[in-house]
């Protein structure tokens, strides 16, 4: 089996491209990356290293696809991940687009002239900003959790948020290209018969993430801490009680390796996260990390900011019934392995970091 990873040298791409080999060493493994994230070249020379033939190339350039190799699958993990981009001053709404919806385009365009499964990891972004900020809460400890005895919306139980969910506007300009290429793709496999799977991904999390919170929390937060860099509770009465769950990237390659081998395509749509069990809020991440690196204050910040959510766990039950997926890494495992990596490298955030 040939696979074509894009995003091959951002964390998810690289880590992806790194389980698999480990998973099934018989799969010849091509990335393609535009190196224009910070740290990216670090895991060019690692993966390298393992046999992952990398070549220099950018998903918003259709000719930039023209003289790749045929492949059996292509595995997107190409994005740019911010919810806030092309809001926030550090990217334009039309670039946001170019990547993350035309680049889009040139995929499908690629698996439909060469006949390649697509799998595309899509986000839990998709889902309605107004719905999930509606949702009934009510605090325990130190996290929100459902207000059970109020009346829930179609697509949530206290397993998390379903594939049913709505995604009515507003979800973000990011959300909204990630919906969008879902759609596209789509309509791409069932027009033109190649085999598309659609991963509507919760908070990756793991070693080696780029030390920005849009590109993972749970590693900005740990790297911030060991460090005592400046961190901030952002809304929510400024007491970090805002909750997410996160899995790590060998699971989610589990799962793509089970829907590449799966005979009953062609494909579908489905929800992949951590779940309750791997859930936490910034208060309780950071009691963890007082634990592990000592203590440090966290800044109260009561203005809101645009798109944030107050709680929001992943509901996994149809990849679980279909492929009998879950995750395996737990969430204090995910930690360690990221404060191991912390400890490691301190100069970490200033090596992926943006200046």
């Amino acid at each position: 089996m040939k696979v074509l990873i894009t995003g091959a040298c951002g964390f998810v791409g690289s880590s992806v491209a790194a389980a698999l080999r480990e998973m099934d060493e018989a799969i010849s493994i091509i990335g393609m990356d535009n190196f224009i994230r910070p740290g990216s070249e670090t895991n060019r020379l690692k993966l390298t290293r393992m046999g992952v033939r990398i070549l220099h190339g950018d998903v918003r350039q259709a000719s930039d696809f023209e003289s790749l190799p045929a492949a059996d699958w292509v595995l997107d993990a190409a994005a740019n991940p911010s919810v806030l981009a092309g809001v926030d001053g550090r990217s334009s709404s039309r670039q946001l687009v170019e990547h993350n919806l035309w680049g889009t385009v040139n995929l499908l365009e690629y698996c439909k002239q060469r006949s390649a499964g697509l799998i595309l990891l899509s986000s839990s972004r998709v889902y309605s900003v107004r719905a999930l900020c509606s949702l009934p809460l009510k605090v325990y400890g130190q996290r929100f959790v459902l207000d059970e005895s109020r009346a829930l919306p179609p697509g949530v139980s206290p397993a998390g948020i379903g594939e049913e969910f709505s995604t009515e506007a507003p979800i973000s300009l990011y959300g909204s290209t990630k919906l969008a290429s879902e759609t596209l793709a789509l309509e791409y496999g069932a027009t033109f018969g190649f085999p598309v799977w659609i991963n509507r991904c919760g908070v990756l999390a793991g070693a080696g993430q780029m030390g920005t919170a849009e590109q993972g929390i749970f590693s900005y937060w740990l790297h911030s801490f060991a460090r005592k860099q400046p961190l901030r509770y952002i809304g929510f009465e400024g007491v970090g009680h805002q909750l997410r769950d996160a899995f790590h990237p060998a699971d989610l390659t589990a799962l793509m390796y089970r829907q590449m081998n799966e005979a009953r395509n062609p494909g579908g749509l489905f929800n992949v996260g951590g779940g309750p069990a791997n859930s936490m809020s910034l208060a309780e991440l950071t009691d963890w990390c007082c634990q592990r690196f000592g203590r440090h204050a966290v800044e109260a910040d009561l203005r809101p900011r645009p798109f944030d959510i107050p709680w929001f766990i992943m509901d996994s039950a149809q990849a679980a019934a279909r492929f009998d997926w879950k995750p395996r890494k737990l969430l204090p495992e995910i930690l360690d392995e990221i404060a191991i990596h912390a400890e490691q490298n301190p100069d970490w955030l200033r090596i992926t970091t943006s200046s």
